[in-house]
């Protein structure tokens, strides 16, 4: 039977699992540069280039830091993002190849779990932003009695505010994604005015740019700033990683190969850069201002005397935070949960049950402070995301050669079939390379004590990200060449792969 003749196995597929047509495949190179553009424009962007002013960099320290970890992230986003642009294929049935049609569901629910967390911590942004809205009209609402425990670290006033935000989330879900285009249009038009005129106030209360980019690093030593620059160095890494994976979701709309590597190259890293250019900016020019340094940009904002401008800038920010969830945060986590069950979880199914998982994950406990955003968040989920990084790219490049049978990826007896719908190898080579991270994560959440860890073990997991992707890689590697030779060429072995099925031309 001709490959190209096969229908997809039921349970495999569905219009949003299925390749895009060549024809269309309308993408440009202005429009990844547009994308790039417009997710960097974020509250967390912000924040993550301030929590390294809060840790002790000063601003060219920062910059530094945060353009070689999106330089570094590039990489993989490009590796991956090729193979979307060849098959017109989203990334969870990319990862079938490496991991099987059932095995897929692994990397691909991690991935989902992941966008749930920044589903959440973007809607508590938003949340927040309109409460430091309603306060200043309604002052009674920070004085609320407390209806939640303690240990959750949740007010009641901020609580309600961000359940009704969260809601408001769900409600566009409901309506669709196309319900939000002219939020992004706002979105584009005010963010980079409201950066510039925080950039303005910033300059013109600090006395000039002098006074603000001469505050001196905090650290005393060589060893404490490489102590905080190489975990600090994973987290910007991290930051992107879930992209580096699911790239695929959007390079498989691209005209070429050109437009969707070209785009990339000149959107990631220089937007990143830039805004974060004014996260650092602002936050030396707080210390400069009132005496101590306020990184979230939503506690400055509130500082400010008139209630007009605090309200305006607020709901600017909710806005803008809105239209990023559903873009960034809805549209992938959807489509990995709609792979375990095409069937049964469509898009706006998939949808809710990000929004439920952010709530769940207790957002605002993420981001209370630098600390726990960089070392907790970005750099413990890092260490998940390398290993499935490396996987892939292993698989695609060294042992397929860039070659797929996009009909046998929607098959549960094709090459990519394995046992059962796994590869093993993969699964293996997974927790290989997790484990080395463990130790050093349980001890950054507190759930082990520094001194009951061997250091070396803790010290791992300052490069979660890049560990997890060698050794994962390497193993799996190591496994699926030692596989092609013990056996006859099986379905998913490299000596099994055939010639690539129609795809996009260079």
């Amino acid at each position: 039977m001709n490959p190209a003749s096969k229908t997809a196995a039921p349970g495999l597929t569905s219009p949003d699992l299925a390749p895009v047509a060549p024809a269309e495949r309308t993408w440009g190179t202005g429009n990844y540069a547009a994308l790039w553009i417009s997710m960097s424009l974020c509250i967390p962007t912000y924040m993550l280039a301030s929590s390294l002013i809060e840790g002790g960099m000063n601003w060219w320290q920062a910059l530094l830091t945060i353009f070689l970890g999106n330089t570094i992230v590039l990489v993989p986003m490009l590796l991956n993002g090729r193979a979307g642009a060849q098959y017109g294929i989203p990334f969870p049935v990319f990862a079938r190849a490496s991991f099987g049609v059932r095995g897929a569901n692994v990397p691909a629910l991690l991935r989902a779990i992941i966008a749930c967390g920044w589903f959440g911590i973007q809607t508590w942004i938003g949340g927040y932003a309109l409460y430091q809205m309603a306060v200043l009209w309604v002052p009674s609402l920070a004085t609320l009695p407390a209806i939640f425990p303690t240990s959750w670290g949740l007010a009641t006033g901020p609580a309600i505010v961000f359940l009704l935000f969260w809601l408001l989330n769900m409600y566009v879900v409901y309506l669709g994604v196309d319900s939000i285009r002219k939020l992004l249009v706002f979105k584009a038009f005010f963010l980079p005015v409201a950066a510039l005129a925080l950039l303005w106030w910033a300059i013109s209360a600090g006395h000039g740019l002098g006074p603000i980019l001469a505050q001196p690093s905090k650290f005393t030593s060589s060893a404490q700033f490489w102590a905080f620059f190489f975990p600090s160095l994973t987290g910007m890494v991290g930051f992107w990683a879930t992209l580096s994976l699911n790239i695929p979701d959007f390079t498989r709309y691209a005209t070429s190969q050109r437009a969707q590597q070209m785009g990339q190259a000149i959107g990631l890293p220089t937007s990143m850069t830039l805004f974060s250019f004014v996260g650092v900016v602002v936050t030396s020019a707080t210390f400069v201002i009132y005496g101590h340094t306020i990184w979230d940009p939503v506690v400055l904002a509130g500082k400010f005397d008139s209630k007009l401008l605090v309200s305006f800038a607020m709901l600017a920010v909710a806005l803008s935070t809105l239209a990023t969830n559903i873009a960034a945060n809805i549209v992938s986590p959807a489509n990995d949960f709609a792979n375990f069950s095409p069937e049964r979880i469509s898009f706006k199914t998939g949808g809710y049950l990000t929004g439920v998982i952010g709530l769940l994950i207790f957002p605002w406990k993420l981001i209370a402070d630098p600390s726990g955003y960089i070392f907790t968040w970005l750099v413990g989920y890092s260490g998940l995301l390398g290993p499935i990084g490396g996987i892939m790219i292993a698989d695609y490049y060294l042992i397929r050669q860039q070659q797929l049978d996009v009909p046998d990826l929607y098959q549960y007896h094709g090459r990519y079939g394995y046992r059962n719908g796994v590869n093993r190898a993969a699964m293996l080579a997974l927790v290989v390379g997790i484990l080395p991270n463990v130790p050093g994560f349980l001890t950054a959440i507190g759930v082990l004590e520094k001194g009951t860890v061997w250091p070396a073990l803790v010290a791992v997991y300052n490069y979660a990200w890049f560990v997890g992707f060698l050794v994962s890689g390497g193993v799996y590697l190591l496994l699926m060449r030692a596989q092609a030779a013990s056996q006859p060429a099986p379905y998913g072995t490299a000596a099994a792969v055939p010639a690539a099925a129609p795809s996009l031309a260079q």
